[in-house]
């Protein structure tokens, strides 16, 4: 494969370099590649993960290790901030949905006529 800087790849080489990215890719914890702070809740923004949290453990937790508890309770913590961002933002009651269900072929239905009654 030529490519505009003049640089040749083989599709063996290519293989070889992806195949070398997602082993390293594999060893390394996830901290090290997806960076996340650690974000500070407000107050009603960490009373609504705990009881979002305990919902769960009141459905399920009979269901659940300890490692697993410990994963739903991080998920709730980390999906809270989101929450407060997406309802903060503005809506009217006028307001379209920004995306709905359209066909991308749209047909011309045929009209539907009454059906002439037979006769015997």
């Amino acid at each position: 494969m030529n490519h505009k800087n003049g640089s040749l790849l083989s599709r063996r080489q290519f293989a070889r370099r992806a195949a070398a990215l997602s082993a390293t890719a594999a060893l390394a914890p996830a901290e090290v590649l997806l960076p996340q702070a650690a974000t500070q809740l407000s107050p009603e923004g960490q009373l609504e993960a705990d009881s979002r949290y305990q919902q769960i453990l009141a459905l399920y937790g009979n269901r659940l290790d300890d490692t697993q508890k410990a994963a739903i309770k991080k998920a709730c913590a980390d999906l809270q901030p989101s929450l407060e961002k997406i309802r903060k933002f503005d809506l009217q009651n006028g307001n379209a949905p920004a995306l709905y269900l359209k066909p991308l072929v749209e047909r011309d239905r045929k009209p539907q006529t009454a059906a002439a009654p037979r006769k015997s």
